[in-house]
């Protein structure tokens, strides 16, 4: 078994090799607690929960590694304009992002860490850099510190970048420093910025730079040495750049591999707070199910370009709830010969199958989820098949707990306890049951009267609204059909 894995560094794909044995330690950048939650916050989440899920089943114990950055100019900027304290403010979006990420089923961090909370450690790492001749206090006295961009020759190495093509850094004004290119990894305290923003430094009152946060965090719980740095595609450079850079510099190896989720695409055009085409996490979710926006999610290779749309999201849509009929159908006749639910927090050690080696290759390969999922509709066709001629109960069950245990590695199986309906969902589902069971009983007296032209027809009625009904030994059932 080998898990190959599509390195942004070294632009090739390579094989996972982690640094301890049977355990893979990952750091994935989350959010910046500024606003709500978007579908590019989402689509990363789910993209590095579906890597940590499969690594789960293939055996390995993960520590995931999320940290949250609350603290930086847009917070301030956000918090003044709100007329709230920045603290208040960042905890508030913080709870957003929480509760989005725990509507996706995206299994919680093994530790979250808050950039607040790590100001000691970037102070070291910030006075290792200045030790090393890497970075320095502002020239002009002003409490700022930066990294050195020339001095590090192997600077743009991520994103394979020449330092004269380089714009210069936009995370701070250009005074004191040697370089335009070179970014802030400290900040000094600004008259009118608020007190509490502040900390003590050996250059006085200030807070870190972005990019310093995540480089301490990250080493702080994996170590100076780990195997996966995620992200989405937009942090690849400055963020991931300078974070790579200053470690490096440090004397630290820092990740191994780097991995990036690709953008999304809303009408045609990138997603961007400049074109206010943002699609937020409370919309998407007031107008599809939590599990509809998971599976768009899916839906394509995680490098690539999704494209946003109303459409998509009904396509994909029909394409669930196939998916999900086939689940019901086959549970309700299986009945209590029904398989057990997979179970991730088990790390599927306790699992009655294995997934289809088809299944397991495209998973391998640079996390090849649409390859895995035509392997999850050709398996569901099979079972289809014996469904709907009655035979082979044994292998129904089986196939049953495949596709479940297939689309619980993905985090989309619909038949999993995080996705049961509730609230109006129920209420709809308990008047459809009262409704058909009414007509059920209805078409089960006129078929013992012989009156099968109404029996028929009661039939045709569901049918023409899409549902259904089946007589089995055991009285009716009933499905909505796959469109």
């Amino acid at each position: 078994m080998t898990i190959a894995l599509y390195n942004t560094a070294s632009r090739t794909t390579e094989e996972l090799r982690p640094v301890e044995d049977g355990h893979v330690g990952i750091y994935v950048c989350g959010a910046t607690v500024q606003g709500e939650p978007h579908i590019g916050h989402l689509r990363s989440a789910s993209v590095f929960d579906q890597l940590r899920r499969w690594l789960l089943y293939r055996g390995y114990s993960v520590t995931l590694i999320r940290n949250v950055t609350d603290i930086d100019d847009k917070i301030l900027s956000k918090s003044d304009e709100a007329g709230r304290p920045w603290f208040a403010h960042a905890f508030m979006y913080e709870r957003a992002f929480t509760d989005a990420y725990a509507a996706l089923d995206v299994l919680p961090p093994s530790y979250e860490p808050r950039a607040t909370g790590h100001i000691t450690e970037m102070i070291e790492l910030i006075e290792r850099l200045i030790v090393a001749g890497h970075a320095y206090p502002a020239l002009d006295d002003c409490g700022d510190v930066y990294f050195d961009s020339t001095s590090w020759s192997d600077y743009g190495e991520l994103t394979n970048q020449r330092i004269d093509e380089m714009e210069p850094a936009g995370d701070s004004e250009l005074r004191g420093k040697k370089d335009p290119r070179d970014f802030a990894l400290w900040k000094a305290h600004k008259s009118g910025e608020p007190e509490t923003a502040s900390w003590p430094s050996p250059w006085g009152r200030g807070r870190p730079g972005w990019h310093i946060e995540c480089s301490a965090m990250s080493m702080k719980y994996l170590g100076a040495n780990f195997d996966i740095h995620g992200g989405g595609l937009d942090l690849r450079f400055p963020h991931h750049e300078n974070e790579l850079a200053q470690a490096r510099a440090a004397g630290d190896r820092f990740a191994n591999i780097w991995m990036h989720s690709g953008l999304l695409n809303v009408g045609g055009d990138k997603m961007s707070k400049s074109l206010g085409n943002s699609v937020f996490a409370s919309d998407l979710f007031a107008r599809f199910s939590p599990l509809a926006v998971r599976y768009f999610l899916t839906s394509a290779g995680y490098r690539s370009i999704l494209e946003f749309s109303a459409e998509a999201m009904e396509r994909q849509t029909a394409s669930l709830d196939r998916l999900a009929n086939f689940l019901d159908r086959a549970r309700q006749a299986l009945g209590d010969d029904a398989p057990a639910l997979p179970n991730v927090h088990s790390g599927y050690a306790d699992r009655s199958v294995d997934v289809p080696e088809e299944f397991a290759a495209a998973l391998d390969d640079d996390l090849g989820v649409p390859r895995a999922l035509s392997v999850v509709f050709a398996t569901v066709t099979e079972g289809a098949k014996l469904l709907d001629s009655a035979s082979d109960r044994d292998r129904l069950g089986r196939i049953v707990a495949e596709v479940e245990l297939m689309l619980d590695i993905l985090g989309v199986n619909p038949s999993a306890e995080v996705w049961a309906r509730g609230g109006a969902d129920a209420k709809l589902e308990s008047a459809l049951d009262a409704l058909v069971a009414g007509l059920a009983e209805q078409r089960a007296a006129a078929k013992a009267e012989k009156d099968f032209a109404t029996a028929d027809a009661i039939r045709d009625t569901l049918a023409a609204a899409g549902i259904v009904i089946e007589d089995t030994a055991d009285g009716y059932r009933y499905h909505l059909r796959d469109n």
